[in-house]
């Protein structure tokens, strides 16, 4: 369900919050999760219009090199990834509309991502800034450095499962070229259905998961009235030189590139549906010419993490989003105490 633009707000939520406030309702424990916003720099579309409205253009196959990012203390340019120079309208997004059937917001636009497997925290070869280095970003505890992995991890793992990218090379510095073929879809089918652990993946083929090329950008957790939560880190990368994006996941029914303005624009028109967080990220990335422009940015980003408040004000629920003012609801014939 959604209002006058595309934001994605399931019916039953005002009477869960009801609930919520009257002390009738248990908030669940959110799932750590992890979500990569793919950009690259050049053309957008089979024909570099971008998309327009709610009938985006088709995906196409990445037409140049794409460019290097890092988090915190990683290292720039590397081989198989390159700093580009952007083009109009800025760097392109790699989104996928999940089927109208899915239980959470279905036929949403959305990043490639999921939640964090407990196997993510097996030890692999790691490439980039350190377990407890990530732990800082990521805000978490000092002592939780194998945590810290998991969620980089399932950001990796996600992203190959969904998109058939992966962001691991033989070395600490290169990237795999190529993940086409009936053996990376045989290892990427196990990987889905947790025949297979992301470490095990990487040890069989003596890969290094690059950390270095992922930045963060975002945090989220699902209101404490949605039965169905996750605590989500929202992560940019670039679109490693040769290898193709595809629609990969069984929870999608159509993937495309397009500029985060483009699809901002869209959804303002009612005509692409968004949950919060990924209209709120499109917007941000909308001010940034390039990828390695919104790489560079990622260092620098506030992790506080976004969670939405539900108050009673003069006979209203009041539903908002700290800091995003745009997503903020009046529902009428509110009852109850508030929460938070």
């Amino acid at each position: 369900m959604s209002t006058t633009n595309g934001q994605w707000y399931p019916p039953e939520w005002p009477e869960r919050i009801r609930l919520l406030s009257a002390g009738e309702l248990t908030p669940v424990t959110p799932r750590r999760a992890a979500t990569v916003l793919l950009l690259r720099d050049g053309p957008v579309g089979r024909d570099g219009d971008g998309g327009r409205g709610g009938e985006p253009a088709s995906e196409t196959p990445a037409p140049a090199p794409e460019a290097a990012g890092a988090p915190e203390g990683a290292e720039a340019p590397v081989e198989g990834v390159r700093d580009g120079a952007g083009g109009p309208g800025g760097p392109a997004v790699y989104m996928l509309r999940r089927r109208a059937s899915m239980a959470f917001a279905g036929g949403a636009y959305a990043y490639p991502g999921g939640s964090v497997d407990p196997r993510d925290e097996r030890m692999v070869t790691w490439a980039g800034p350190s377990r407890a280095q990530w732990a800082r970003r990521l805000g978490l505890d000092p002592g939780e450095a194998t945590q810290a992995q998991a969620i980089v991890c399932a950001a990796v793992r996600e992203t190959f499962e969904e998109a058939g990218v992966l962001l691991a090379g033989p070395t600490p510095h290169t990237v795999v070229a190529d993940t086409t073929g009936d053996d990376w879809e045989a290892d990427r089918a196990a990987l889905v259905a947790r025949d297979l652990s992301f470490a095990e993946f990487l040890d069989r083929r003596g890969l290094v998961l690059r950390s270095d090329l992922l930045g963060c950008w975002a945090r989220w957790i699902t209101p404490e009235f949605e039965p169905r939560r996750y605590d989500t880190w929202f992560f940019v990368a670039a679109l490693p030189r040769g290898q193709r994006t595809r629609n990969a996941s069984t929870e999608a029914d159509r993937t495309v590139w397009i500029r985060p303005g483009d699809a901002a624009d869209g959804y303002d028109r009612g005509e692409l549906l968004m949950m919060p967080p990924t209209i709120a990220t499109l917007r941000q990335l909308r001010a940034h010419g390039s990828v390695a422009e919104a790489l560079a940015a990622a260092a620098d980003r506030d992790l506080t993490p976004v969670l939405a408040q539900a108050r009673v004000e003069n006979g209203e629920l009041v539903l908002s989003w700290p800091g995003h003012d745009e997503f903020t609801k009046h529902i009428p014939g509110a009852t109850g105490g508030s929460s938070t």
